[in-house]
């Protein structure tokens, strides 16, 4: 049988390929790059060694409380807070977030280890404050910085003492904890107010009131009224005027119900001839002529009117509700003569200020005691008493000395002290007001029951000083005073007032003055302690308060009200009262009059008086001479009273930069004390003879 071959296809499968040089064997390292590498990494390792066994540990704490990034300049191995360095001089510097960098240079000893404290400054925090109601003045530690709503002020860590004020509620005081580190703080305070509501109604109603002399409107009425002593008056025409003090507590509501009122009392304009008579009204004693009677409504009195030397008048007076009327009493006299026999004849002759044409002369005079004067340019003036009697004359012989007059020519009419003060001299019983009346009428709006009427005479010239005495003049005696401050605003600058300083240390600079010029010592003092004066000296003292009364008030033939003349409140800026920017000081303000001034001016910052004296009512209170009393109305007139000796408290005149109310503000306010206070000052005096 044939065999037959199979037509089935056939797979040739390819072979593998590899190319020449990748089937090559790998060439060996050549051994000198072996040996370069490892002597490297040899020579790393020595120097790391070398590094390691001469580098010192340094350790650096950072004192924040936050942490905080140091750099090192150099070579430094850095291990948490150690560093290891090799001994030499590097640069540190630190840095925190909240927190001024701190730079600065390091040295490393061949101490092993070794450590160093940072301590960061941190970044003032950011407070922002704000009140109910808005537009407080804020207060830091003493310093105001704006008002409510404020924002971000910067303030560094720690505690702060903060004090909000705003003139018609009550201040809020706290401490601040201030975070620091740009952190913002807020405050959201509520002030409480510091007024209350009083409610008053009159029978008749519509009475105008007025809330410490200011107008505040017409019965029935509601009102707010500050914290503190207020005067309220109602005033209804035909009737008399009503008030009341009230002593007004923030949040505490006073109903006062309703007043009232009763008719008005008539006015009696009574005058005599010759002036100074007695009055008593009802047997009570009035005063001296002339003067104003407050008589009741529509009832008959008892009108009394007598002098020494003359005949007692005596009659009925009745006059209507709100009536006036005028009355002249001319009085007899019972006479006594008196001679005169002056030389040179041509001298002048003045008896109870009365000037006469002639000196050698015979006078009728009341039979009362009289005061002569005769004088002569170029002699001295000579003064005398005499009381006539009726039916028996009397003789006044005088010769003038020439001596005398020169002694008296040779007066300044200013002196400068040894601390550069100027004191103006003052001849009072040369003067229209030679006699006057020292206090206030009864009648008379704001008047005190310690400002009884009562006649003094002025006499002896005296200077006084124009200016209060100042920081810097009281501190050449008392190199350690200090008048201190208040709410933050000074009173120690140089030309301030001199404040807390008490009567005896104002006693006793002006002795110590009066040593340093040569002058015999007005006071006599024991330990320190003033305990009498010497009314013949001319050494330095302080005024008497007649003398004050005399040349704040004295204006020709008047006597003024206020410093600015008889209305209230001042219409000009005329001294330094408490006005509207020592609101958050004084806590009662002038209203609508601005000074200029928180505290005390510096002296002479307003203009003089009609005397050309600085801040008399004004700037600062003084103390006077006189101890402290209440006089009597008994109408015996005094010739240059001084006050007793000695005394537990002493008489203070004049208003002061922190006074605002009308009874304060006037120049008869009396005040009195012994102790320093931040609104009294004084001034000099001295007699010129």
């Amino acid at each position: 049988m044939a065999q037959h071959m199979s037509t089935k296809p056939v797979t040739i499968a390819p072979s593998g390929f590899t190319p020449l040089e990748q089937a090559a064997p790998k060439a060996p390292v050549p051994r000198k790059a072996g040996r370069m590498v490892l002597f490297f990494c040899l020579a790393l390792f020595v120097l790391l060694m070398l590094f390691l066994l001469s580098a010192r540990s340094l350790m650096i704490e950072v004192a924040a409380q936050v942490p905080g990034h140091v750099s090192v300049s150099g070579l430094a191995l850095p291990f948490g807070k150690r560093y290891l360095l090799r001994p030499g001089e590097y640069d540190i510097r630190v840095t925190a977030e909240g927190y001024h960098p701190l730079a600065t240079t390091v040295t490393v000893d061949q101490r092993d280890s070794q450590s160093i404290e940072v301590q960061l400054q941190s970044l003032p925090g950011l407070l922002s404050v704000n009140s109910e109601p808005a537009g407080a003045s804020v207060i830091i530690d003493g310093d105001t910085v704006g008002k409510t709503p404020l924002q971000d002020l910067p303030l560094t860590e720690g505690e702060h003492q903060l004090r909000l004020e705003e003139a018609r509620h009550l201040p809020i005081e706290q401490t601040l904890l201030i975070t620091g580190r740009s952190v913002r703080q807020q405050l959201q305070l509520k002030m409480a107010p510091a007024w209350a509501k009083v409610t008053l109604d009159s029978v008749p109603s519509g009475a105008n009131i007025l809330l410490d002399g200011e107008p505040a409107g017409h019965t029935p009425a509601t009102l707010e009224i500050l914290q503190g002593e207020r005067q309220l008056i109602l005033q209804l025409q035909t009737y008399a005027d009503w008030q009341q003090t009230l002593q007004v507590n923030a949040s505490e509501n006073l109903d006062l119900g309703v007043v009232t009122l009763q008719p008005a009392a008539g006015e009696l304009t009574l005058s005599s001839v010759p002036s100074g008579a007695n009055v008593t009204l009802d047997d009570e004693f009035q005063g001296q002529t002339p003067l104003t009677l407050a008589l009741s409504p529509d009832r008959a009195h008892r009108l009394a009117v007598f002098k020494p030397g003359y005949k007692r008048y005596s009659s009925s007076v009745e006059l209507p509700a709100a009536g006036s009327d005028q009355q002249t009493v001319t009085l007899q006299a019972k006479l006594g003569e008196v001679r005169f026999s002056i030389i040179p004849a041509n001298a002048v002759l003045r008896i109870d200020g009365k000037r006469y044409r002639n000196s050698n002369q015979t006078v009728s005079l009341p039979a009362v005691k009289h005061t002569v004067e005769i004088s002569l340019d170029g002699y001295a003036t000579v003064r005398r008493s005499v009381t006539p009697r009726p039916g028996l004359a009397q003789r006044v012989e005088v010769r003038l000395q020439t001596q005398q007059a020169v002694k008296l020519a040779s007066i300044k009419p200013e002196v400068t002290t040894a601390l550069g003060q100027t004191l103006l001299l003052f001849k009072p019983g040369e003067s229209a007001m030679a006699n006057f009346t020292m206090g206030a009428s009864r009648r008379e709006p704001g008047r005190r029951a310690n400002e009884v009427l009562h006649p003094v005479a002025l006499r002896r010239m005296f200077y006084l000083q124009t200016t209060e005495v100042t920081n810097a003049q009281f501190r050449q005696f008392q190199p350690s005073h200090n008048s201190g401050r208040v709410e933050g605003n000074s009173l120690n600058q140089k030309h301030q007032p001199a404040v807390q300083v008490s009567w005896q240390q104002a006693a006793a600079f002006c002795n110590w003055l009066s040593a340093k010029e040569g002058l015999s010592a007005f006071y006599a003092q024991k330990n320190g302690i003033v305990t009498g004066y010497d009314a013949s000296s001319t050494g330095y003292r302080l005024p008497s308060e007649a003398e004050w009364a005399w040349a704040a008030r004295a204006s020709g033939q008047t006597l003024l009200r206020f410093p600015w003349g008889d209305t209230f409140p001042p219409t000009q800026v005329i001294g330094n009262y408490a006005d509207t920017s020592s609101a958050y000081v004084t806590g009662s303000t002038l209203n609508n009059y601005a000074d200029g001034h928180v505290v005390s001016a510096p002296v002479a910052s307003f203009g003089p008086n009609q005397h050309g004296l600085y801040d008399m009512g004004s700037n600062t209170s003084e103390w006077v001479n006189d101890v402290y009393r209440i006089p009597s109305a008994n109408g015996t007139t005094q010739t240059d009273p001084l006050g007793s000796q000695t005394g537990d408290n002493y008489v203070i005149r004049g208003a002061n930069w922190g006074q605002s109310k009308l009874k304060e503000l006037r120049l008869s306010y009396r005040d009195y004390g012994q102790a320093g206070r931040d609104d009294v000052g004084f001034r000099l005096a001295r007699y010129a003879e």
